[in-house]
């Protein structure tokens, strides 16, 4: 019953969306690590930020404890978890997908097929790999602002951590 009850809260915390980016979860970002409950039917959601100075960390913490008590779990806390730190790496596939889709640059996959070096950030409207950074922070300091070569559209990059 409590695995049950886990994955529930679990679903429930991973609907939160990122206030920087609405088009995201923070199941789809990776942020959401791990969720517990305990015999007095007390939860603890741990998230990490996508970097230690994140602006929106407070505003996540608040939102996932409101949905969980709202789920009927009175007694929450959301802690952040610093280590490991968050790595783009975590971030789904799905969420990959809606950057693109909202006209964000996804983050380049590290994974072991990755290629030594990849230098080339594909633009999210033409799919063109000839792109330049503008500005090294955009919207966020998670994003990068660049523009493309082909289609001379600006568009934001997540960038790798």
């Amino acid at each position: 019953m409590v695995t049950i009850a886990v994955d529930r809260v679990r679903r429930v915390a991973g609907e939160v969306t990122d206030p920087e980016i609405p088009v995201l979860t923070i199941d789809d970002l990776g942020i959401l690590r791990d969720v517990r409950i305990d015999g007095s039917d007390h939860v603890d959601v741990d998230i990490s930020p996508t970097y230690s100075g994140c602006p929106a960390l407070e505003t996540i913490q608040a939102d996932v404890a409101q949905r969980v008590r709202d789920a009927g779990y009175e007694n929450v806390t959301v802690n952040v978890v610093l280590s490991p730190p968050w790595t783009t790496d975590w971030m789904s596939d799905a969420g990959r997908r809606k950057l693109r889709e909202y006209g964000i640059a996804p983050p380049r996959s590290r994974g072991a097929d990755m290629r030594l070096l990849q230098l080339a950030v594909e633009c999210p409207v033409c799919g063109a790999a000839h792109t330049n950074e503008v500005a090294h922070f955009a919207s966020t300091p998670c994003q990068a602002l660049r523009r493309c070569g082909s289609c001379s559209e600006p568009f934001q990059h997540f960038k790798e951590h």
